[in-house]
């Protein structure tokens, strides 16, 4: 592994490709993560393995570029590893491949080095941060939309433009060349009926419509209440978050309106009337709500849980142990804020060596206090069913199910205290009735 390869993944990936998008630094990524990933790939192996490491990375990376399926697992594995991750099928990128003999240079060097072992361990945790690094799912943005006959197509950047035959109700990807630079249509009318007309509101995700031939303009849809919390959790990070351009096709029975909705992806208004957010046909699962504030909260509250099971069950060190337990639980906190806040290594790691040592001093207090085993079991069972009381609301909120935020808290917090609070019942019945064991042996006989 080469620590110059490592550097040159971090800074490209997190500076240069944010500053200067495009051809270089896009080739410029994929060749230093070639240099990089032979090392990562040999680790798989029992014993050292170049150039079977070599040649695997190799392979994969000619999968993952020239095959849609390739990309689509790919986006999968680094969701798995880095949270939502989209990698992109781009043949162009197989001019990387060489870059594999320097890689296969740098690690037959290394054998004549003695430092080996040690660079691989220092540069291990750098390597893994540049890598996922390079796995940030680009932002596909709805930008124009036109009608070609029968046909509607949604020009969309950074991915496959979408296309309809039938009003907007299926969608597919647009086989034919893609279209750049298209003029925005922010408003239409209706064709044989100009008296009816639609146009996207500036700046905004909504959509006005005139009944005069656009003399005067009203509400036709806009995103409401809940829906704007739940967009802003999913597109945070991107920047079109308006509706951008819109056309008007002619169906038997009324009309459709097609908009290009910017980051929320395709927005249809049927010929009954009804609006439908699409979103994006081709990648249902991309956009997903993020949720990990309320995980966060979940872990953190499941693994209070765990500690405070075992700590309500002992005879002695009470107070030591609570106050272990409360410094493993503050670790478990800085680790998911050190994950939430960016992949923030340095605090990632502190909270990781402050769960580890208050673990340890837990179990051992554990023993030392003579620890029932009911109420350790208790904690160990409840646990995960506090993180699924706490999660498990949000998660149904961010699918629409329940639609308003406020009736997610409640029931998570309802749900998790009736967890507690049968823990707690389950606690005090084992310690009264190990009180009534110690009290009739203590009994003269």
């Amino acid at each position: 592994m080469t620590v110059a390869g490592v550097f040159v993944l971090l800074i490209n990936d997190h500076l240069l490709k944010q500053a200067w998008p495009g051809f270089v630094t896009g080739k410029l990524s994929d060749v230093a993560g070639l240099v990089v990933a032979p090392a990562l790939v040999a680790l798989l192996f029992w014993r050292r393995a170049d150039l079977a490491a070599t040649v695997l990375t190799g392979v994969l990376f000619t999968l993952v570029k020239a095959t849609e399926t390739g990309a689509e697992l790919a986006s999968h594995a680094w969701t798995l590893v880095a949270g939502p991750s989209r990698v992109l099928a781009d043949p162009t990128d197989l001019l990387a491949l060489p870059a594999l003999a320097l890689a296969w240079w740098i690690r037959r060097r290394s054998l004549e080095s003695d430092s080996t072992r040690w660079r691989v361990t220092v540069t291990m945790p750098l390597a893994v941060l540049a890598v996922a690094a390079t796995s940030a799912a680009p932002t596909p943005t709805a930008d124009s939309v036109r009608v070609d006959g029968d046909r509607i197509i949604v020009h969309v950047r950074d991915d496959a433009s979408q296309i309809s035959e039938d009003g907007g109700v299926t969608w597919s990807d647009d086989p034919g060349p893609k279209e750049e630079n298209r003029p925005l249509q922010s408003a239409a009318c209706v064709p044989m009926q100009a008296t009816r007309c639609y146009r996207v509101v500036p700046n905004r995700m909504a959509v006005e419509q005139s009944d005069d031939g656009g003399k005067t303009w009203g509400p036709s849809w806009a995103l409401t209440g809940d829906d704007r919390e739940r967009f802003a959790r999913r597109y945070q990070y991107g920047t079109d978050r308006y509706s951008m351009a819109l056309a008007v096709q002619a169906r038997p029975g009324g009309h459709v309106v097609v908009v290009a909705n910017g980051l929320d992806g395709i927005l249809v208004r049927d010929v009954s009337g009804a609006w439908r957010r699409v979103g994006w046909p081709s990648s249902p699962g991309y956009g997903s709500v993020d949720l990990s504030p309320e995980s966060n909260v979940a872990i953190f509250l499941a693994a209070c849980m765990l500690f405070g099971g075992a700590g309500a069950g002992l005879r002695r060190l009470s107070g030591a142990y609570l106050g272990s337990a409360a410094v493993a639980s503050l670790g478990v906190f800085a680790v998911l804020t050190g994950w939430s806040t960016g992949f923030e290594p340095v605090l990632m790691l502190l909270g990781m060596i402050t769960v580890l040592v208050s673990a340890v001093a837990c179990l051992a207090l554990a023993g030392a206090g003579r620890a029932r085993p009911m109420p350790a079991a208790v904690g160990v069972l409840a646990a995960p069913l506090v993180y699924l009381c706490v999660y498990t609301p949000f998660y149904g909120w961010s699918h629409g199910t329940p639609d308003s935020y406020g009736v997610a808290v409640a029931l998570a917090a309802l749900l998790t205290a009736l967890v507690v609070l049968g823990g707690a019942a389950l606690i005090r019945h084992d310690a009264r009735r190990a009180y009534l064991d110690g009290s009739s042996t203590s009994r003269p006989t």
